[in-house]
């Protein structure tokens, strides 16, 4: 599965890179998330229930950051665990950039899952994925007190 998408953010670049480094900032605005913590330079570790419907999964994983260029880019990459579900994976490649009227935020993402959880069906799997990006977008924005706009 793929997903993207544009956001302007109604603060400096320099803010926007701060709070996506920020683990609190990143747990307030994760639908579901009860625990993320920086467990080296470049990875954390997290724990997130997903609802899915009728059924909502807890996840344990890993995130890593690579091709990192301060406050510009870098890619999220992440293994979760769901126990008698089965994996599910995802990379994203986040970048950021000066605009006239606060910073814009492009992400380009990818993800699968095994087991139990493709028995759920692609198609809600996806709408489930999706609606964790728009609310993660809302919160992230909420708990930076600045206005995200999707593009």
């Amino acid at each position: 599965m793929e997903f993207g998408g544009n956001y302007l953010f109604s603060a400096p670049r320099a803010r926007v890179w701060q709070a996506l480094n920020d683990a609190q900032v990143l747990k307030a605005a994760i639908p579901g998330c009860s625990r993320i913590e920086w467990t080296g330079e470049s990875s954390l570790e997290v724990e997130i229930t997903v609802n899915f419907g009728l059924i909502k999964p807890t996840f344990t994983g890993d995130l890593t950051l690579s091709n990192v260029s301060p406050a510009e880019r870098y890619t999220l990459s992440g293994k979760g665990r769901g126990g008698m579900l089965g994996m599910a994976q995802g990379s994203a490649d986040i970048s950021i950039s000066d605009a006239a009227e606060g910073t814009n935020l492009r992400f380009t993402a990818t993800g699968g899952a095994d087991g139990g959880i493709m028995k759920l069906g692609k198609a809600l799997i996806g709408n489930s994925a999706q609606k964790v990006i728009d609310g993660f977008f809302e919160r992230f924005g909420a708990a930076m007190g600045v206005e995200v706009r999707a593009l």
